[in-house]
């Protein structure tokens, strides 16, 4: 007797229920939040970061403390984890390199915009007057925040959201009064810093990958490039891998990161800068001008929110081109000036403190790489919003990283006046540097 072959499952169908079952997934979380949110209202943002309403509503949700404590718990066990293992690579002088894994792409999975909705209607939650210690100093013992600097006490702080993006009291941030100086718009720590030099400028996220300053800022960014032929612009991991290009397959294809298309190859001119700096949950959560400068345009990226921590940074590629992030460009007395507040998981709000009305983490159907930045020109044209050094800029709602793009005072050509101004870091990686601290200085030679 003769019996037929296996019969053949088709992959195309199996596919197509899958991608329906996590669209279901998506949306069935998605309106959880929507009702959540609809349910408890988040308390309006102030500038003073304090209790808009005194008194307030006593009644406790079990639920939301449960879930802020769990998450505290976490978090807290996790990040004692990651610095252990951070801190015997740095012993034995380890450089991490890039190296993806498979949790990294397991993350694209997950709703992390959903989440992120959804912690933020936990956190703006009202506690009760006589918790509110109890849950921020909690808070502060796990992540190492000071809560002495604090502007008000611990019981006017209504909420978690509130109790992040605090305020601190007059002069816990003195700002370096020296006029040739740039300092540090944030509380965190310094990951990469240097000048942009080369073709097609990149920044280096880790040891082994680098993602495109444009791709970064926008392609209608007008970082100041000098064309330098008819080379049509790769993607940055192409350009570091170009033998990959081959093995992509169509699902490869579709998660490919945004590419920056530019008629030509460009360099930056000389004297243009970065710095990178790393916002931990503890820290301080307001951006502050690094100088006096005027703010001339505002682009808003819809995103993914992926974690921005030091296991992230080595195995998500264009971790910070993919993320949400809110982008302020101007003119300074150097030059160009960009600021980049990228949020992260559990930090999809980025408010601006300069357009209150901005609005981040909306929900969207599908995030289109194709998709251009909403961008608004602050009036008047030409001039934009002027900000003082020191003046708060922007906050976030916990830990995330902000990036420096900048043209700074260097000479022209080697050949020029040897008394002409230099800008040079003062800072290391590595170090721990908070608002108003040098971050560079330019002076005489």
């Amino acid at each position: 007797m003769k019996f037929g072959g296996r019969r053949r499952v088709p992959a195309l169908p199996y596919c197509s229920r899958l991608n329906r079952l996590q669209n279901q997934h998506r949306f069935f979380f998605a309106s959880s939040v929507r009702r959540l949110q609809a349910k408890f209202p988040a308390r309006a943002f102030t500038s003073n970061g304090g209790n808009t309403d005194s008194q307030g509503n006593p009644f406790l949700v079990p639920g939301a403390t449960v879930a802020t404590i769990l998450m505290l718990g976490a978090l807290h066990a996790r990040r004692m984890y990651n610095d252990k293992k951070i801190e015997e690579a740095r012993e034995r002088g380890i450089e991490l390199e890039f190296q993806p894994d498979a949790k990294a792409a397991f993350l694209r999975l997950l709703p992390l915009r959903s989440i992120s909705r959804l912690w933020g209607t936990l956190t703006s939650v009202e506690l009760p007057v006589w918790l509110r210690p109890h849950v921020y100093k909690g808070w502060a013992r796990a992540f190492h925040a000071n809560l002495e600097e604090s502007a008000l006490p611990l019981e006017q702080y209504a909420s978690l959201q509130e109790f992040f993006v605090r305020t601190l009291k007059e002069g816990s941030r003195p700002i370096d009064p020296d006029p040739q100086c740039m300092v540090s718009p944030v509380d965190g720590t310094i990951l990469r810093f240097g000048e942009l030099k080369g073709v097609r400028p990149m920044i280096d996220q880790v040891k082994g990958f680098s993602y495109s300053v444009s791709s970064l800022l926008g392609a209608s960014s007008f970082l100041p490039l000098i064309a330098e032929g008819n080379v049509h612009e790769e993607s940055s991991e192409e350009e570091k891998a170009p033998t990959e290009k081959s093995k992509k397959t169509w699902w490869r294809i579709s998660l490919a990161s945004p590419k920056v298309q530019d008629p030509v190859s460009v360099s930056p001119m000389r004297g243009l800068f970065y710095c990178v700096i790393y916002l931990r949950p503890g820290d301080y959560h307001r951006v502050h001008s690094p100088v006096d400068w005027n703010v001339l345009i505002r682009r808003h990226f819809s995103g993914h929110l992926f974690p921005l921590n030091e296991r992230a940074t080595r195995t998500i590629r264009n971790l910070y081109v993919e993320n949400e992030r809110v982008v302020l460009e101007g003119r300074w007395q150097g030059g160009f000036m960009a600021i980049a507040a990228i949020g992260a998981t559990n930090v999809g709000s980025i408010k601006l403190l300069i357009e209150p009305e901005l609005r981040t983490n909306l929900p969207i159907r599908k995030l289109m790489h194709s998709e251009q930045p909403e961008e608004r020109v602050y009036e008047p044209e030409g001039i934009g919003m002027m900000l003082k050094k020191g003046n708060e800029v922007a906050a976030f709602n916990m830990g995330s990283t902000v990036v420096l793009v900048f043209q700074a005072p260097v000479p022209k050509s080697p050949n020029e006046n040897p008394s002409s101004p230099e800008f040079s870091f003062c800072v290391k990686s590595g170090d721990r540097i908070r608002v108003g601290e040098a971050l560079g200085r330019w002076h005489e030679l």
